[in-house]
């Protein structure tokens, strides 16, 4: 599977979120030849903002975005970085 479809696989799941803002980059070139690259999987960078988060702190933020990438985050995701914003922000 190539990263552009996981990129599609990781919005398609982040949209249970109702993402007013939600971008996903593929970093994986940037981590090429260390050791969780050859699995195949890859690195992220996702920028999202909800009203989902509103009044969250960070880590209840990041704990929904885990909850919803679910498994991929044991199949296509190695490494994830995670900018979640309240729709205020």
């Amino acid at each position: 599977m190539s990263n552009l479809d996981r990129i599609t696989r990781i919005k398609q799941r982040l949209a249970v979120l109702n993402p007013i803002l939600c971008t996903v980059e593929d970093e994986s070139a940037l981590h090429a030849g260390h050791a969780g690259a050859a699995s195949g999987a890859g690195h992220f960078r996702i920028t999202i903002s909800s009203e989902k988060f509103n009044g969250l702190k960070p880590i209840q933020r990041h704990r929904l975005v885990y909850d919803a990438v679910g498994d991929l985050m044991q199949t296509d995701i190695h490494a994830l970085a995670i900018n979640a914003l309240a729709a205020s922000e």
